[in-house]
């Protein structure tokens, strides 16, 4: 038997990574012989680099950089030699989990780091950068980002000013004759599943921002300020992004690189699958389990249990979904043919997130235990 996993992260809990080794730590207890192929899913977020560093060729690159606060770190991007591509993540030095048990600073928060990053990248020659937006601690519009990679600020009294949430409204020129030259040379590709513009009440601002450390009191001046950029690379430019859907992932960054570097932007999952050749594995497989935190309404508009669904059905590969709560049992029209909660007694949420990994594996392996039923049922209606 061949079983593809392929699930995404269950929110909070368990890392796609690790979700998967469960799943597959389930379906050997009861098929000790299956060949399992694990493919951990992501949508550009926390969680990309790892799961790209699952497939052949790739090598982790570990540097120092810098938190969104500007504190030295260690972070890590996915790095495939042969290809001369980078795969880097915003969460990886800019992102929100860093910054857990501080107070968030939007107006200091920076994406500096992920701009040293890209800088190493680049460093090892890297011709193209994929960038996953996603979970950033950030509203500078990848200010911090640029100005790591040579571009300098400058208000209207021609002082210098850094790259950060705050200095957004204050920026009146943007100088670009110290950039990195590599940056014209490198394609850059955007991954994410966002869709926000960059202004407005579906916003950067208005619709992350509080997640971030925006009060409802500064609200209205860190908007106002995502304006004024906008305003101003537009004006330098002669091309205005910021109502476009996906300008406002990552605290803006994607308005920004969208806007200087023509970079391309594309849904995460949709990348990650196609360059990862996802749907060929599905064709071979006999099994795919896929999964995550809640599967509902909303799982329905590109999630990855869905999406993967919908693959599968096209090669009559059968689906089953593992999660943590689920309004159905399956959804055939979309090609899943059952939804395996975690829980197997009743407990809280809280518990349920703390034994996240040890739940996926005793669901995984009560759907082996049925398949195998289903086996013995079908061999002994064959034999009758």
């Amino acid at each position: 038997m061949r079983i593809l996993i392929a699930p995404d992260s269950f929110k909070g809990s368990v890392p796609a990574t690790r979700a998967a080794d469960a799943m597959a730590a389930g379906c050997r207890e009861v098929f000790p012989d299956a060949e399992t192929e694990l493919f951990p899913m992501a949508d550009g977020g926390e969680g990309t680099v790892d799961a790209v560093l699952r497939w052949p060729g790739s090598v982790r690159i570990t540097v120092w950089t810098e938190d969104p606060l500007g504190r030295p770190i260690q972070a890590a991007y996915a790095w495939f030699p042969d290809r001369k591509t980078a795969v880097i993540e915003t969460a990886a030095a800019s992102g929100l989990p860093l910054l857990k048990g501080e107070a968030l600073n939007p107006g200091l928060a920076s994406t500096r780091g992920t701009g040293l990053l890209i800088r190493d990248a680049l460093d090892r020659g890297a011709g193209k950068l994929v960038l996953g937006l996603g979970g950033s601690a950030t509203v500078d519009a990848g200010t911090g980002l640029l100005e790591a990679l040579g571009i300098r600020f400058r208000d209207e009294e021609g002082r210098i000013v850094s790259g950060r949430g705050e200095n957004l409204g204050r920026i009146r020129r943007i100088e670009r004759d110290s950039m990195d030259p590599r940056l014209r040379k490198t394609d850059m590709l955007l991954a994410c599943d966002v869709i926000n513009p960059l202004t407005g009440p579906e916003g950067a601002v208005r619709v992350y921002g509080p997640q971030k450390g925006v009060t409802p009191e500064n609200m209205n001046r860190f908007e106002e300020g995502m304006i004024r950029w906008a305003d101003l690379l537009s004006e330098m430019t002669g091309k205005d992004l910021r109502n476009e859907p996906g300008s406002g992932a990552a605290g803006g960054i994607a308005f920004s690189l969208r806007t200087l570097f023509d970079a391309d932007m594309e849904s995460g999952c949709t990348w990650l699958a196609r360059e990862g050749r996802l749907e060929e594995k599905i064709a071979r497989a006999d099994l795919v389990l896929t999964g995550e935190g809640s599967f509902d309404a909303q799982s329905r508009y590109g999630k990855v249990p869905v999406s993967i669904g919908r693959m599968a059905k096209k090669h009559g590969t059968p689906v089953v979904v593992i999660t943590g709560q689920s309004e159905c049992f399956a959804l055939p029209g979309e090609g899943i043919d059952m939804i395996m909660p975690i829980t197997d007694r009743p407990m809280c949420l809280e518990e349920a997130m703390k034994q996240g990994e040890t739940l996926i594996r005793r669901a995984a392996a009560r759907i082996g235990a049925a398949l195998k039923i289903g086996g013995s049922v079908a061999l002994r209606k064959k034999r009758g």
